[in-house]
């Protein structure tokens, strides 16, 4: 796996050459969309094709400028924006590698992916400035800053940065199989990794949404969950814009209030969001405005969709929710349901360039239906390796294949069903349990607003059952909405599946991306019972 700093090779002689940059936005052009919005944010501010273009190049000459070479990486700490989108994309089209990062980062964290990566420029908003200044000294080499959002003027502000620079710019030829860009998991236990990611992505970015769901030049395209966030960079910044689509942009972090006023503003045609947006517009009424039945498709990714968010969903707007599957590693969807064809409670059907298989305990293929197995997918955009952790690549990576870490199964009629991380899955009296399954069965409870089993060993070290829930609003009896919500369990699934132990509690502990951090229940438990 990739571990070098220096630059890789020019591949000006090879015949296959390409450049993520020209591969994101050459298709809109060539087909007339110069003049189209490409992008659009705020008060009916918007960028075209053409525009876009004109700024990519002056970053990019502007990066060139600095001394950017190939491979060097440039690191954004930036809220969503044009000026977030144009420097990507620049950093891409002179060879470097474009990683966004998490807005809500640690300082131990933020020190600890910049002295790793080494990156050469730190784009940088000023209300993040101090976070930075926190580890600045620690760094082993400091990178160059550009700050954004200054009232005053000063040296290391965008401007002087862009001062000079032209917008006339050659893309520098990559292989299909260069680093363009990485992406860093948020992942719920310990330190961050970053996936190397190739120029040779962005061949599949487009398909789902031009092929599954219709995404064409004149559509409007809104993503909910920040571009750091792989589903959101893959398919609006990559993806949208390949399809000749505008991309909604919204500046802050998401809320439902906040989601609601941009879907009544921008009107969407397609939304990707998270199953905990998707609930939070639900509980906070923001989904029953009309504006929200004038999508044309909602898509959900990054975790298990509740059955009960879809089915509220549909009462709501009257359209469905189509689920799907990837992963920081693949950037885009493996296993999608489409418009045509959807089953609530799937994450779809493996699509047309992914191919997708199981495996049991012993690496076995598992080809009977309903059988639980380990995931293994291999697609265009799988990641090349995690950056300087050669060990945990192997772990991953197989001739090709990429082996995510999670537990699906799939029926009789083709349609994959994902239960969980598999050291999620739990062997209980000798059968395999899939903590969703539990969860689903809860949230029918109508007093529940969230849920999460996980498993704990008891005192003879068997791994028995437990269960967090958040109720709706504060409960005056908890020991009677746990009777309630046993009653419900042992009425509908196996005397294995539930839980001995009901916990309620205020949140869920999650990511910054929003998944529940299983490992901080463990700990609660633990605290509890010693």
């Amino acid at each position: 796996m990739p571990e070098s700093r220096s630059p890789p090779p020019p591949v000006e002689d090879l015949a296959d050459a390409i450049n993520a940059a020209d591969e994101i936005l050459g298709p809109p052009l060539a087909s007339g969309c110069a003049s189209r919005a490409a992008l659009r944010w705020g008060a009916d501010q918007s960028l075209s094709f053409g525009e876009l273009n004109t700024l990519v190049n002056r970053y990019g000459q502007a990066l060139r400028n600095e001394g950017v070479k190939a491979g060097q990486r440039v690191f954004f700490l930036l809220d969503d924006s044009p000026e977030l989108v144009a420097a990507y994309l620049g950093a891409m089209r002179v060879g470097g590698i474009a990683v966004a990062l998490n807005m809500r980062l640690a300082a131990k964290d933020l020190l600890f992916i910049l002295d790793d990566a080494s990156p050469a420029v730190l784009f940088i908003h000023v209300d993040l400035l101090s976070l930075y200044r926190e580890i600045e000294a620690a760094l082993t080499t400091p990178p160059r800053l550009v700050v954004l959002g200054r009232a005053i003027a000063a040296d290391d502000d965008l401007a002087a940065f862009l001062a000079g620079a032209g917008d006339v710019l050659t893309s520098m030829p990559r292989s299909p199989t260069d680093p363009a860009y990485w992406v860093y998991s948020s992942g719920t236990t310990g330190r961050p990794k970053a996936a190397i990611h190739r120029h040779g992505d962005m061949r599949v970015a487009d398909l789902h949404l031009r092929i599954n769901l219709g995404v064409q030049p004149g559509d409007r395209v809104f993503t909910t969950s920040k571009m750091f966030f792989a589903f959101a960079l893959g398919h609006s910044l990559f993806g949208a814009l390949r399809c000749g689509a505008t991309v909604v942009i919204h500046a802050g972090w998401p809320d439902a209030a906040a989601i609601g006023e941009a879907v009544r503003r921008e009107r969407p045609t397609v939304m990707l969001s998270v199953p905990t947006m998707y609930r939070n517009l639900l509980h906070e009424g923001v989904a029953t405005d009309p504006a929200f039945r004038g999508v044309r498709h909602y898509v959900s990714a990054g975790e298990k969709l509740p059955e009960a968010v879809f089915e509220a969903w549909v009462d709501a707007t009257g359209v469905p929710i189509l689920e799907g599957y990837g992963t920081s590693e693949t950037v885009f969807l493996a296993i999608a349901n489409t418009p045509r064809s959807y089953r609530v409670g799937s994450s779809g059907r493996p699509l047309p360039w992914a191919e997708v298989r199981l495996t049991d305990e012993s690496g076995a293929a598992i080809n009977m239906p309903n059988t639980p197995g380990r995931l293994a997918l291999r697609m265009g955009s799988v990641f090349a390796g995690y950056w300087r952790q050669p060990d945990l690549s192997r772990e991953f990576l197989h001739d090709d294949w990429y082996f995510p870490g999670d537990m699906f199964s799939f029926d009789e009629s083709g349609w994959w069903y994902h239960h969980g991380r598999a050291d999620d899955m739990l062997k209980i009296s000798g059968q395999w349990v899939s903590p969703s399954e539990i969860e689903d069965c809860a949230l029918t409870v109508e007093e529940l607003a969230e849920v999460a089993v996980i498993g704990h060993a008891n005192a003879d070290g068997l791994i028995r059952l437990a269960m967090f829930a958040v109720p709706r609003s504060p409960i005056r009896d908890e020991a009677a909405l746990a009777r309630k919500v046993g009653d419900k369990l042992r009425a509908t699934l196996s005397i294995y599946k539930c839980p001995r132990t009901i916990r309620f509690i205020t949140e869920l502990p999650r990511t910054s991306t929003g998944k529940v951090q299983k490992f901080k229940l463990r700990g609660l438990l633990e605290i509890a019972t010693s």
